[in-house]
């Protein structure tokens, strides 16, 4: 592709529709409303990648309606998705590039979603390190947010850090652009809702959010201490008193920026251990996929045993693999050996263990327990000389793991019973 630039009305060069591009394919992603796939945009890649900077780069782009697609949640719900258009996402991350490290300068440290060089991981032991320095929690959970982002409020965010005329336009397009349902009904947004599923609704969550609670809450009250995941926040006080009156706080700025707190998933919790006896009824809550709870812990200093409150992977977690597990029926699996079993699952094994092993590992025995008892049942339905004995059927898993320890991901990571 070309990389020289024409004269345009807005500085859109093709180089950063390029990079934008290298991109989007790197995260991948399906197909929008004109199902046209990355493989398939790229069958004419360089015609699509300059029809796009001709709009752009002119001021002529309007962005197509987003895709609707449902993902189910933990509590038996369906997330709406809004997927854009492989051209769309390309046009997003234009933006997103552009806008980024400028708003990147000004967002909170205690804010660790959707942000360069920020990850879960270093949430969680935030969150750790604050509940073993404070006595109570608030476990905030925000009501459909991305479906009740004021998009005036935003805008005004938005104007505070670009003067460009060219990123206020476009931004405003994307946030009114319509969702199309699985109907072929067409939604239009009524000045509020960024979909979640887009490029850049990340970014201008957070930015939001920026405004709407992380800077009010750190100049309302400096004796808190909280960490911010997107929409899922943690906040920590000292007292119970302290806890119930920032928890009234926040139900009141909440309201002020067009957003609720879920009133029965918002809670206070007591971070209860050795040092902190109280007898109260909330001593638990979860936080990106981990249980924080009291929880008997080996002491490193002196030997024995000694409770503690701190995090592992969440029931609802566990349950969740275990159905992946169940759905992918590896009992069932055609593979003409277990090499090819591995070679599936594999990724997602690995995937596993390197975000729910990184406190607590050994709370993952269970699930690889699991996965190697339907591993055995595998070979139980596959080879005839196992099917009438269960005995010989474990004598050849156990053997297959001491000759091949590294062929499935959780072996060799030591989850091997």
């Amino acid at each position: 592709m070309t990389l020289c630039d024409e004269t345009k009305s807005i500085p859109i060069s093709k180089a950063m529709i390029w990079q934008a591009y290298k991109r989007v394919r790197a995260n991948k992603g399906s197909a929008g409303i004109d199902l046209v796939s990355i493989e398939q945009f790229e069958t004419n890649l360089s015609g699509n990648l300059y029809k796009l900077w001709n709009r752009m780069a002119s001021g002529s782009y309007f962005p197509p309606p987003v895709k609707e697609v449902e993902i189910p949640k933990k509590d038996g719900k369906v997330r709406k998705l809004g997927i854009p258009t492989v051209s769309d996402r390309i046009g997003q991350m234009v933006v997103k590039m552009f806008l980024e490290p400028r708003l990147e300068k000004n967002f909170s440290q205690n804010s660790f979603g959707y942000r360069p060089k920020k990850s879960a991981h270093q949430a969680l032991e935030q969150v750790r390190k604050n509940c073993w320095k404070t006595d109570w929690v608030i476990d905030l959970d925000i009501k459909g947010f991305f479906d009740n982002i004021d998009h005036h409020k935003l805008m005004l965010a938005v104007e505070r850090h670009v003067p460009e005329n060219w990123v206020k336009l476009y931004i405003a397009r994307w946030l009114a652009c319509p969702v199309m349902t699985k109907s072929g009904k067409l939604l239009v947004k009524q000045g509020k809702g960024t979909p979640q599923g887009g490029v850049i609704s990340p970014l201008l969550s957070n930015l939001f959010l920026h405004y709407g609670f992380d800077r009010w809450l750190e100049q309302t009250d400096r004796t808190v201490s909280y960490t911010r995941y997107a929409d899922d926040v943690i906040v920590n006080c000292k007292s119970q008193k302290h806890a119930e009156r920032t928890l009234k706080a926040i139900q009141n700025r909440m309201h002020r920026i067009g957003l609720e707190l879920h009133p029965e998933k918002t809670k206070i919790v007591y971070c209860k251990d050795y040092r902190r006896k109280g007898k109260y009824h909330n001593v638990k809550f979860d936080f990106l996929g981990y249980s924080f709870q009291p929880r008997t812990s080996k002491s490193k200093k002196r030997s024995g045993l000694f409770l503690g409150f701190d995090c592992s992977i969440s029931i609802s977690s566990r349950k969740r693999i275990a159905a992946k597990l169940a759905e992918l029926k590896v009992h069932r699996m055609t593979s003409n050996s277990i090499v090819g079993i591995a070679k599936i699952l594999n990724p997602m094994i690995r995937g596993w263990i390197n975000y729910y092993a990184k406190f607590r590992k050994s709370m993952l025995h269970g699930v690889f327990k699991l996965l190697n008892n339907r591993l055995v049942k595998w070979a139980r339905k596959r080879y005839k000389r196992y099917k009438t004995s269960i005995k010989r059927a474990y004598k050849w898993f156990f053997r297959i793991q001491e000759q091949f320890p590294n062929l499935f991901y959780h072996w060799k990571m030591g989850y091997t019973k």
